[in-house]
């Protein structure tokens, strides 16, 4: 069974950091293409950032160069490092794990809210 658990979410004032965690188990992780989504209230979600098997990393604009992904094949863990924050980037966050051709698993989801 599949299971991916998002920690490190919380409440941070507007160019603080905030580093997210997602926990796998249920899968050959070092073989899958880990991702970061997020939700605001309102919203569709939205692709944040991606990181490779190979380790190669790809991220939304509206990210790029403020978050880093990165990922720990030997604690089966994705992380997000997340540096000045900004309110729009208040959502919830969500680790997604999909090899290609299937549906893919999703956590249940951390809060981040940047507010001063």
């Amino acid at each position: 069974q599949v299971q991916l658990v998002e920690s490190g979410g919380g409440l941070v004032q507007p160019g603080g950091s905030l580093r997210l965690s997602c926990a796998t188990s249920g899968i050959y992780f070092s073989i899958y293409p880990m991702s970061w989504y997020r939700q605001a209230p309102g919203k569709q979600r939205e692709f944040v950032a991606q990181i490779a098997p190979s380790g190669t990393t790809n991220y939304s604009h509206s990210v790029k160069g403020r978050f880093t992904i990165s990922r720990d094949n030997a604690d089966n863990t994705v992380s997000l490092q997340m540096n000045n924050l900004k309110p729009e980037d208040t959502a919830e966050y969500y680790c997604f794990a999909r090899l290609a051709g299937q549906l893919g698993d999703w956590g249940p989801g951390t809060q981040v809210t940047v507010s001063s």
